[in-house]
């Protein structure tokens, strides 16, 4: 049975509650998911959050949802934070670190939690980890999405964007009803810039140089576990599910 989760205290921060009640689990998952773009990072943690009832934690939405959010109901360290991206400056470890530590509780969840998005560095990662520790909280795992970087290239350049309506299609895998129009709106489909081939390279290298030490600091807690990213995202989920041997009698959710 698919759940949806009410993530209200994750987005808006402060004192702002979820609505959805509590689960009963004998052992939730606290998970982080690593992965470059393109690996299909986003569509494994809305799977694993159906399977698991571990509710998916973005720190990427909480970014996005911020700017539509009003002034007095904007938690103090979101607002220092919009502060920042807007003077177009790099938002550093101890802002997103304060963010995260307002959402304390989310990391408490019954159900557990999928951390995407944070951390991105040592530094956020040695942090949480005293947080976690603090908390008395187990992280269970860190899961690498991995995928060869001519298939991730190949992803990235297939990619069309509405001009319009921002909906994304793939010339390959998810092709629109007449080429080079967007189904939903009739608007032009481009190729981002950042989605050139040369581009998604160059994205790429800058990605690993960053992630290698985040990977290297969780293989020597024993918490690493790289799944292939290849193939259907059903696929995926089992080989996912079968590294965190998952039974399906585990995975099955009890009503909210």
């Amino acid at each position: 049975m698919k759940l949806n989760h009410d993530r209200t205290a994750w987005i808006k921060g402060g004192d702002s509650l979820c609505k959805t009640p509590p689960r009963c689990v004998n052992s939730a998952y606290h998970l982080i998911l690593l992965g470059a773009p393109g690996v299909g990072k986003g569509t494994q943690a809305e799977l694993l959050s159906d399977r698991l009832g571990a509710c998916h934690l973005s720190t990427g939405d909480i970014f996005r949802a911020a700017k539509s959010i009003p002034c007095d109901e904007q938690s103090p360290a979101m607002k220092t934070a919009l502060d920042y991206m807007n003077r177009g400056e790099l938002v550093g470890d101890e802002m997103v670190l304060a963010v995260v530590r307002e959402r304390v509780r989310c990391l408490r969840c019954s159900g557990g939690f999928l951390l995407d998005g944070f951390p991105r560095t040592v530094v956020q990662a040695a942090a949480l980890e005293s947080l976690l520790d603090w908390e008395r909280i187990p992280l269970t795992a860190v899961i690498n999405y991995d995928l060869p970087l001519d298939v991730i290239v190949a992803r990235l350049a297939g990619r069309r964007t509405c001009s319009k309506c921002k909906a994304i299609f793939h010339v390959a895998t998810l092709a629109p009803k007449k080429d080079g129009v967007c189904d939903h709106c009739g608007g032009g489909l481009i190729q981002r810039e950042d989605d050139r081939p040369e581009s998604v390279r160059v994205r790429m290298a800058a990605f690993q140089k960053v992630v290698q030490p985040l990977i290297d600091f969780y293989q020597q807690r024993g918490l690493l576990i790289n799944i292939a990213a290849e193939g259907a995202p059903e696929d995926i989920l089992e080989r996912t599910l079968a590294a965190l041997n998952v039974s399906q009698a585990a995975a099955a959710l009890s009503t909210h």
